[in-house]
This record gives C-alpha cells, structure tokens and sequence, in this order.
C-alpha cells in the first residue's frame, strides 16, 4: 500500500452498529483495532457516517403496521425497516470512541434525506441519486479502493458493488468487517461482490 492511488474506505463504524447499540452487528467492536492498523498504510481515508433525521422512512416506526426487519416496497425498491438508529447528533451516531477519526481526508455522512435510505457510499438506494464520493476519490487521483467497516452484507456490500460497477478496482478487507446476515444477507452479498470483480481478502 501507500500507493497514492489507494484509497480506505472505512464504512459505519458508529456506536450504533456496535455491541449495545440500537442495530448492533455482533462483534462489530472488534473491527477497530485492525482499521486503526491499517489507516497509515493509506494516502487517502475516507469514513462514511450513517447521519439519519427523527422519522426517516427506513425506520419501522415510521410505519405502524409494521416491525424492524420487514421488508416493504418504496418508490425505489424493497427496503429493509430497521430500528431506529444513527439519528443526527445522537450518541448513537458518533464514531466508535477508540476508531481513530483524525487521519480521515473526508467524512462522508449519509442517510440524511429523509424519503430515501443511503446503504452505498456512492449513491442513495434509488441507485441514482450521488453522495459526491466518486467525484472526491476520482479527483484525488484513486483508482484502487479497500472497505472495511459496517456491515458486510449491507452498507459494505452495496458500496463495494457499486464501486466496482464505478470502473474502481476494489478490495474488501474481510478480517476488518462484520455482518447483520438477515436471512442469508451475507452469503448472498458475497456472492454478489464475487461476481461483481471485487476482491475479497
């Protein structure tokens, strides 16, 4: 690494995907320790932040006939109801306390338009509308991208494809993620990065 091409994505490593928080991935602490290990061998970091206002439409209790982990049909798609999670400001929110926040170039928050969840990095779950991600990345000069962070099957997943799908050459590092697993989310994940191009290490 420290190619200036090289690019770490660091994926949603928040209080609330952690142990004790509202939508926690088991074990998803212990990806800390080895993201901090790996931000010095990077020129360029970003951290995505889950940044959602009171209400958002992904929360189950925006819909009262139904519960977290329903599956519902939005304008854009099927959409996963989650618990409520990552509201703006809240302690949820923030960072891990011992994720190591000062070596990132970008923060990238995302989720905050309330009509439309954002799992990518790249776009909102309408597959069209952009975070401003790809534009930062290929102005730097990236052409090599490495995620690491929350969750595999989701945030990771849905941004890695569509960074392949972006013409990036893309890594998952998968010893510095965890995983919801849904339902099978995970092997179906996987599959679909496998198929996408993107390297799972």
């Amino acid at each position: 690494m420290g190619d200036e091409m090289d690019a770490l994505i660091v994926v949603d490593v928040q209080n609330d995907f952690c142990p004790g928080g509202a939508l926690a991935v088991a074990g998803g602490d212990e990806v800390v320790p080895e993201i901090n290990r790996m931000l010095a061998a990077f020129p360029i970091r970003v951290f995505t932040q889950d940044w959602h206002p009171a209400g958002h439409s992904s929360f189950a209790s925006s819909h009262p006939a139904c519960v977290p982990f329903d599956l519902v049909e939005m304008d854009y798609g099927p959409q996963v109801l989650w618990p409520d999670h990552c509201l703006q400001g809240s302690d949820g929110a923030a960072f891990h306390e011992d994720l190591e926040v000062a070596p990132a170039d970008m923060i990238l928050r995302k989720g905050f338009r309330s009509d439309v969840d954002s799992y990518s990095a790249f776009f909102e779950n309408d597959h069209e509308t952009p975070t401003g991600l790809e534009g930062y990345l290929r102005s730097r000069g990236a052409t090599r991208l490495t995620f690491v962070g929350l969750a595999t099957d989701y945030c990771v997943a849905w941004s890695a494809l569509d960074a392949a799908r972006l013409g990036f050459d893309v890594t998952v590092k998968m010893s510095a993620c965890r995983a919801i697993d849904l339902d099978g989310s995970l092997e179906r994940a996987l599959a679909e990065m496998r198929a996408a191009g993107v390297a799972l290490v």
